[in-house]
């Protein structure tokens, strides 16, 4: 799987985690070089507080448009270290 904007490949990885029809990628499969972190957070009675990045390709932002749960409740453990997409990033095989 891939997440694209702009052209850039932000993240690759073959042991995405697919869920609530998000992929989640694994830290070690992105291009830190675009991710900036943001201040934004939320959170989900299952799966605990988010934490977001902004994705910036040369003069352009995509603000909040990937999100992570640094420590996941219980129940969704296993994207703990993974990061999803929104925003219009194109998530593609």
């Amino acid at each position: 799987m891939k997440a694209i904007w702009k052209g850039k490949i932000l993240a690759e990885s073959n042991e995405t985690v697919f869920l609530e029809n998000n992929h989640y990628f694994p830290n070690e499969s992105l291009n830190r070089e675009f991710f900036e972190i943001s201040q934004t957070t939320s959170d989900c009675p299952w799966k605990g507080r988010a934490n977001y990045y902004h994705i910036r390709i040369g003069e352009d932002t995509n603000r909040d448009a990937a999100w992570h749960y640094p420590a996941p409740k219980e129940a969704a453990k296993e994207i703990k270290d993974y990061v999803a997409f929104w925003k219009g990033i194109e998530i593609k095989e």
